[in-house]
């Protein structure tokens, strides 16, 4: 069976984590942030886990990370 290619644009987005999940950055970071509260964007600096309903379809994306 051929290689697969790795999505370039997916594998600068998602990590794997040491048990196999897989690592997500969030959205709503980047600009407009004086209407966001303090609480919102020091939360929003944090990591999260890919839900499992979308799990199958990132690591087909990502099949060597």
């Amino acid at each position: 069976m051929p290689k697969l290619k790795t999505n370039r644009g997916a594998a600068k987005r998602f990590k794997r984590t040491g048990s196999g999940k897989i690592k997500r950055s969030h959205a709503f970071t980047s600009h407009i942030l004086t209407s966001k509260t303090r609480k919102n964007k020091r939360n929003l600096r944090k990591g999260a886990i890919v839900e499992a309903v979308d799990h199958k379809n990132v690591a087909r994306l990502i099949p060597y990370l």
